[in-house]
């Protein structure tokens, strides 16, 4: 009885070990049915988009990081808002940058209001102070919105690609099956190929799904930091308004 049992999985004398181990993943691929084939192109359209996305956003982030580190030294260091005004034209990759000129073109209109002798110009309530928070405040949110455009398909792609990968697996087992219970052949040369087959969809799922989900939380955590630094970057300018400004 074991010896039936073994000589029906071990491969048939007119099947050469050697072929029965090599592996062609693109005859593997091809051989998947439309089905197979579809969730294959589904997850490689993925992956490629999600490596397009890593290298955009891992530029632009590293520019926001190295602009903001030399704006914030041109920040500190001057004495007039507006030299570093047209200082930051030039940082136009660091988002603290832009921060600072929504402040800055808001504290104008201010004091241009202020000096055109209107007596609600500098009220805390109706403008003044409030107007340039608010104006930080939309310039940051702005902000953190560019820095994370496109980085939710890395998420969706981490969290959805393992399970379109298992269902190409699940749909590639159950034709390997049903063509095994055609051919009426349970040995190991028949029953390998079509699982390969399956199991392709389930490494191609990983495959998109790893790289995207470690750049997504990369990126997340890069741009809170980001976001953290427009924070304190606005009080600390906000401060500096109060006193020279409104005291």
């Amino acid at each position: 009885m074991t010896e039936l049992a073994l000589s029906q999985l071990l491969p048939s004398a007119g099947v050469p070990l050697a072929a029965a181990g090599g592996l062609n993943y693109l005859e593997i691929a091809t051989n998947s049915g439309p089905v197979g084939i579809g969730v294959l192109a589904l997850l490689l359209g993925a992956s490629a988009v999600s490596w397009a996305i890593i290298v955009k956003k891992w530029l632009q982030i590293r520019r926001a990081q190295d602009q903001s580190v030399k704006f914030l030294e041109t920040f500190w260091q001057s004495k007039r808002l507006d030299a570093i005004y047209q200082a930051a034209e030039s940082l136009g990759a660091s988002p603290l940058s832009h921060v600072f000129r929504a402040g800055y073109v808001e504290l104008s209109k201010v004091t241009a209001r202020k000096n055109e002798g209107d007596p609600g110009a500098m009220s805390d309530q109706l403008g003044g102070i409030e107007n340039v928070e608010r104006a930080l405040k939309r310039a940051a949110a702005s902000e953190v919105t560019a820095l994370e455009r496109q980085v939710p398909f890395l998420g969706t792609t981490a969290s959805a690609a393992p399970f379109v990968g298992l269902f190409g697996t699940v749909w590639g087992i159950m034709r390997a099956f049903h063509e095994i219970y055609l051919m009426g052949n349970a040995n190991l040369a028949t029953v390998a190929k079509p699982i390969s087959e399956a199991l392709i969809a389930t490494a191609v799922g990983l495959f998109a799904a790893i790289p995207a989900v470690v750049a997504y939380n990369f990126f997340l955590s890069k741009i809170r930091v980001l976001d953290s630094e427009m924070t304190n970057f606005s009080n600390d300018f906000l401060n500096i308004v109060r006193r020279h400004f409104f005291s």
